[in-house]
């Protein structure tokens, strides 16, 4: 990489934040007429580029599904839009606070208001939906928003960048380039507010460069989400399901089913069932154009790696090709995997997979499953597939993750009026719809003093009336 244009584009992105900041302190805070005009051309600015964008993507990873690309970015952005269009007067209004008796005559107010510059570092798996999701969060709230898309989708990043340009001031939403320690010098700005989606490890580096700038984040970071089927399930149903979610986009998700824990009973039944929706799903060739490719040699090769190290160590893999053909590895296409047999040392079960393998281990109770996701990090997402309430509520109650669906995968994640966030290792913070409002604006209290309020009786010199005053207090705390 050229040096200057790595200093151009590094020039160019801290002066954008400088001039965002200062506008930001000195101006008044966007109008809901404002905000919603942003949203109009964000929303203008989706539909009228979604061929563009969908190309941009699969040119990016080799293949992607052009449905799976409408499905969980282009229709998941517009319906956040338009969530968000529709809420926004009711989120932007004081909220009224119950003021306790004791204060009375007064009143309590919560009033919302935008906290600045908001930035945003999004990854490359859902180059759309998982830079523009926060990026309205931020609009709705009235912030001005930097974002720096990832350099594993420069064709996605690139188009992007263009089209914002050409909607918006650069002080409304800028797009950074992709290029040199862009994102080090972005991390290191003093923004309001941070937003990062990938993964733990590079999760920490960046909080703790915000962390030097006392900038509160939200970290959408993943780990390993744990699917338990449990002897109550339909097992043909929870094959189908489960299959659906962890074969999207490859697997590359960070609320894929990472492993399935599973009675031993049941086991020959749901790998059989499982590989025959592999196959009615997916089909058994690297040609077919709904099975996404893996985004680069790099992540192919890791892949593979923690694949061989569980044959290694006795699993047993059930593909309908190998990795290595060189069909399926030109494409980037990795084969859809399930490994059974897996066992705790196995690297498979040490590290997030992201990516179209499935381990599959034996399980027997519902609190033998709780014991070995609480040992372990806090995950992303659970997954629970059974009809025995008591076991599924034990569960939920038993088990912290950032979120759930039960007999079914991902759902959770696309419902506007819930939260999206994880726990620990999984994540800090969250938002979608309202949430993300509330995330990427400052509650600020405020306290109305009425004129006959009686608050003065506190003020010294303190003699008998404070002694009565205290004594009222005291009674009513």
């Amino acid at each position: 990489m050229d040096q200057s244009v790595n200093s151009a584009s590094v020039n160019a992105m801290q002066e954008v934040f400088h001039r965002a900041i200062a506008l930001s302190r000195e101006g008044a805070p966007a109008t809901a007429k404002e905000r919603l005009d942003r949203l109009a051309r964000l929303r203008a600015l989706v539909v009228e580029n979604e061929l563009a964008f969908d190309k941009a993507i699969s040119a990016d990873f080799g293949n992607r599904s052009s449905t799976e690309t409408l499905i969980a970015e282009t229709l998941f952005v517009l319906a956040e839009i338009k969530h968000a269009t529709k809420h926004l007067g009711r989120w932007m209004a004081a909220k009224h606070v119950a003021t306790e008796l004791q204060y009375f005559p007064a009143k309590n107010r919560l009033l919302p208001q935008p906290l600045g510059v908001v930035g945003i570092i999004a990854p490359w798996n859902y180059p759309l939906q998982l830079t523009l999701a926060p990026a309205i969060a931020a609009i709705a709230a009235g912030n001005r928003v930097l974002i720096k898309p990832s350099e594993l989708v420069p064709q996605f990043s690139a188009l992007l960048k263009k089209l914002i340009a050409e909607k918006f001031d650069e002080t409304e939403l800028y797009v950074t380039g992709i290029d040199g320690d862009i994102s080090q010098k972005f991390a290191n700005l003093p923004f309001d507010h941070l937003i990062f989606t990938g993964s733990t490890r590079v999760g920490r580096m960046v909080a703790e460069a915000a962390g030097r700038n006392l900038t509160p984040v939200t970290l959408e970071l993943g780990g390993k989400s744990p699917t338990i089927v449990d002897r109550s399930a339909d097992i043909s149903e929870a094959a189908e399901r489960i299959v659906y979610g962890k074969l999207m986009n490859a697997g590359q998700t960070c609320i894929a089913p990472d492993y399935v824990l599973i009675p031993k009973a049941s086991m020959d039944e749901f790998v059989s069932k499982a590989s025959a929706n592999i196959a009615r799903m997916f089909g058994t060739s690297p040609d077919n154009k709904d099975y996404t490719s893996i985004v680069s040699d790099n992540h192919y090769a890791r892949l593979e790696a923690v694949l061989a190290d569980a044959a290694a160590h006795g699993a047993k893999i059930t593909q309908a090709a190998k990795p290595s053909d060189p069909a399926w590895k030109s494409k980037r296409k990795f084969p859809p995997t399930i490994v059974s047999g897996v066992t705790p040392d196995m690297k498979i079960m040490q590290e997030e997979i992201f990516g179209p393998i499935l381990p599959v281990s034996v399980c027997e109770t519902a609190s033998e499953a709780i014991n070995y996701i609480n040992a372990h990090d806090r995950p992303l997402a659970l997954y629970w597939f059974g009809k025995d309430d008591a076991a599924r509520d034990e569960v939920l109650a038993r088990t912290v993750s950032g979120g759930v669906t039960v007999n079914d995968c991902l759902f959770h994640f696309v419902q506007a009026n819930q939260p999206m966030g994880g726990v620990g290792a999984s994540g800090i913070g969250a938002y979608h719809g309202e949430w993300g409002f509330n995330t990427l604006s400052k509650m600020k209290p405020i306290f109305y003093r009425s004129p006959f309020n009686r608050l003065a009786d506190l003020y010294p010199p303190y003699g008998g009336k404070i002694a009565r005053l205290i004594k009222l207090l005291r009674f009513m705390s």
